[in-house]
């Protein structure tokens, strides 16, 4: 008699039923599956935007920022290095996108060439006469802006992650551009407004050495520059220029409560514990001014050494103000504004159109497959087209378990799949009739045609596998979709076109023990 192990009976058994009962809830609206008892399975597939509709957002990173940025970052240098050799100088800031001072005596241009053109290895030094010049090179602005571009992405990607959307699609478009599709997303304030907001977090010393007069005159010592209160941006308040302690060095942040009020606790790396323990240690009694985005949200006083790496940000916040600034602080700062430059509502009307479309051309490509199959191999076919069956089943359960979003070449996957599934059975099933004509009997031929085929079956879906794999990999948004359905399709359809239908041919044989057999 035919061989199957019943440990394979049972494994054949168990994965079809919880294909069933993870597949089941697709066929119910969410509302009923959401009130179904939390210990049956209720996930449903997750719809992409071209099928559920959602939000369409074009960003661009305004990268000229980072340069501006870095310039001011060689102005800081320039000034602190020629007070440490004591060299007169004139003139010093960004014009034309380059720094430039000028050294009044003779005698100290080229002692002040040599100490500057070492501040910036991205940079370039000229002289033209008293004059000296710093710029960036093309290929450090590129190298910037490029950077600036990637880790705005990673940065978007974290933000949206922690609102709990399902499978975003952000991409990078052109050169300093981001698109966004959030699916299920019909009003995107929420989200326009955590990417809206640049989230640099510094920590500056205040002055207080210096007038409300002069802050309101500009009359400002150097070192200090003024900055708007957040609660009240009438009012100025004065901070030395110089960061103690950056933003990125954070590693948490979670809103709490404190005195009944919420607030908002960070936590630093070692380094940044380091640093902030160093500077609270030797400036007790001075305030230190939190900035955010360019704006003081607080500015308490230095009671005492804060050694342990972690703090509190306090302000008038209120709690939905207090979780939106970790989970800010928590992404991490972009390292330029964004600007939205096209943003859009895709409406569930396409989509419903697509499933729909794609409905009919599943149902037609399955009912020409099961023509097909029963046609040529006649009861084996019907085995073949029952697997069928199962496959699918079995696909809609790994999309509702993964959580994979299904898109419309999502759609197209599944119909080749289709069309691909039965391919494993066509080999067994000529394999099978060669070994009757070569003259074996039913169970022989039966057990040396799924010996012999399951080599060049396995052979011919790993290599689809791999192109799968490859098409996940690298491509994006429909491409991807594409390639997540391709995958699992091709696994279920091993599963069930050797094991499943291997069951049912074994089931006939054990109860019709057949002395001839055609097919």
């Amino acid at each position: 008699m035919v061989y199957f192990a019943k440990w394979k009976i049972a494994l054949v058994i168990a994965v079809c039923l919880l294909g069933v009962a993870f597949a089941a809830p697709n066929m119910f609206d969410r509302q009923t599956t959401a009130d179904l008892p939390g210990w049956l399975p209720n996930q449903q597939i997750s719809l992409g935007l071209d099928l559920q509709g959602g939000s369409h957002l074009l960003l661009e990173v305004e990268a000229q920022t980072v340069i501006n940025e870095r310039l001011e970052s060689i102005v800081d240098s320039v000034r602190t290095t020629l007070r440490a050799e004591r060299i007169r100088y004139t003139g010093l800031g960004v014009k034309d996108d380059a720094v430039s001072v000028q050294i009044p005596k003779n005698e100290q241009i080229e002692q002040a060439y040599d100490l500057l053109r070492k501040l910036d290895t991205g940079a370039e030094t000229v002289t033209e006469g008293h004059k000296i010049s710093i710029s960036l090179t093309e290929q450090a602005i590129i190298d910037a802006k490029r950077s600036a571009v990637e880790q705005s992405i990673e940065i978007v990607r974290r933000r949206i992650d922690e609102t709990g959307t399902k499978e975003p699609n952000i991409q990078r478009q052109g050169d300093e551009r981001i698109l966004i599709q959030l699916p299920g997303i019909d009003n995107p304030e929420d989200v326009k407004k955590l990417l809206g907001k640049t989230a640099k977090m510094t920590f500056h010393l205040v002055n207080h050495n210096v007038s409300a007069e002069d802050l309101v005159s500009g009359r400002l010592p150097p070192g200090t520059i003024a900055l708007p209160d957040a609660q009240n941006e009438q009012r100025l308040i004065a901070v030395r220029r110089k960061v103690e302690v950056s933003g990125d060095m954070l590693i948490d942040s979670q809103p709490t409560f404190q005195e009944g009020r919420p607030v908002v606790s960070f936590t630093f790396n070692a380094l940044g514990g380091k640093k902030f323990g160093h500077v609270t240690s030797n400036n007790v009694d001075r305030s230190l001014a939190i900035v955010l985005d360019g704006k003081v949200i607080s500015a308490p006083n230095i009671n005492g050494p804060i050694l342990g790496g972690s703090g509190i940000i306090q302000g008038r916040f209120s709690v939905a103000e207090a979780n939106d600034l970790s989970l800010l602080l928590r992404a991490g700062a972009l390292p330029a504004p964004l600007v939205i430059l096209e943003e859009r509502s895709v409406g569930p009307g396409l989509g419903a159109d697509s499933v729909a479309a794609g409905k009919i051309a599943s149902i037609v490509g399955l009912l020409g497959v099961i023509a097909f199959m029963v046609m040529s191999y006649g009861r084996f076919g019907v085995y073949a087209d029952i697997a069928l069956m199962f496959n699918i089943i079995l696909i809609a359960a790994a999309l509702s378990v993964l959580q994979a979003t299904l898109t419309l070449p999502g759609i197209a996957g599944i119909v080749l799949t289709i069309g691909m599934a039965v391919d494993a059975n066509v080999l067994i099933f000529e394999r099978i009739r060669e070994e009757l004509k070569n003259g074996l009997g039913p169970i022989a031929a039966v057990d040396s045609g799924y010996k012999r085929a399951i080599k060049t079956i396995v052979d011919a879906n790993v290599t689809t596998l791999i192109a799968a794999v490859l098409l996940y990999e690298f491509g994006s948004g429909p491409v991807r979709g594409f390639a997540v359905t391709l995958a699992i399709g091709i696994l279920t359809s091993l599963f069930t076109a050797v094991m499943v239908t291997r069951l049912l041919v074994v089931m006939w044989l054990r109860r019709t023990k057949p002395k001839t057999m055609n097919i």
